[in-house]
């Protein structure tokens, strides 16, 4: 059983207030009535989020939490006291984030952007808002055009930074990102390289062969959609050319160049038509 994290529990007891779950070497968590999904029974098995209640006791819930253990997540203060700031965590309970772990004191009805983690000295759950040193703390063992997820932590001149797989710094270059983005903003993105001092270049596309030819297929499937004609080309802008594909235009250029060859496609003035 992880605490901050979901498991799969087996129920125990079933009690008017509640099912008491299998939580390993003798212990027994509760999870109380308004959590209990309908028609299960001892022996049943149910996915739960296991966190410490106001008395420190842990406790299960079917609710999820904006963000587990091991996570990166902006939240926002809903309150501060003599303790530290409590950001809304989507559950009963709100989450702490203790002075020490402030780089400057939070304020009520401001997101931080925090890393959820289990305090080494009382093992309750905690948030952090000095993120750094929870990153870049192992090998960036990526390799090209694997996928990973991302999480859109602030914008700089050269372009967004954003936390690789809750692991490590990445960058996304403005020149290759079509839209304004959003800090707290999860996407799916592809690594470009890492480099000799180990930073990491990211993409929003996949990168090489794969990469057109997923294009590729998301045209055909367009012009499908579209009775097999769609008024745009390689001299279209830009901008037109994301919206609707998701790409860049040189990446399109290299899809349509493709289907072109293969003769799946006729380039006329003033759009693309399938053979």
């Amino acid at each position: 059983m992880e605490t901050g994290r979901l498991n799969t529990l087996k129920i125990v007891k079933d009690l008017d207030f509640g099912v008491y779950l299998d939580g390993g070497n003798g212990r027994e968590i509760l999870l109380p009535a308004r959590y209990v999904p309908k028609n299960v029974k001892p022996g049943d098995e149910v996915e739960v989020f296991i966190y410490h209640d106001n008395e420190g006791r842990l406790i299960a819930t079917t609710a999820r939490p904006l963000a587990m253990a091991g996570e990166f997540k902006f939240m926002e203060v809903k309150s501060v006291n003599e303790t530290g700031a409590f950001l809304e965590w989507g559950l009963m309970k709100d989450l702490l984030v203790p002075f020490g772990e402030q780089k400057a004191p939070m304020q009520e009805g401001r997101r931080y952007l925090v890393y959820v983690h289990l305090d080494k000295v009382s093992g309750r759950i905690v948030a952090s808002a000095r993120i750094e040193k929870f990153l870049d703390n192992t090998f960036p063992a990526y390799h090209f055009n694997q996928q990973v997820d991302l999480l859109v932590a602030d914008e700089t001149d050269l372009g967004y930074k954003v936390i690789v797989n809750n692991l490590h710094w990445g960058l996304l270059y403005h020149k290759e990102v079509f839209r304004q983005l959003e800090k707290g903003e999860q996407l799916t993105g592809y690594i470009k390289e890492v480099r000799d001092d180990e930073k990491i270049d990211v993409s929003l596309m996949p990168l090489g062969y794969g990469k057109v030819e997923g294009v590729a297929a998301t045209i055909l499937e367009s012009l499908r959609i579209h009775n097999g004609f769609l008024p745009i080309h390689d001299k279209s802008e830009p901008e037109e050319i994301y919206a609707l594909f998701r790409c860049s235009k040189k990446t399109f250029k290299q899809a349509i160049g493709s289907l072109y060859k293969r003769q799946l496609i006729t380039l006329e003035k003033d759009g693309i038509r399938t053979v």
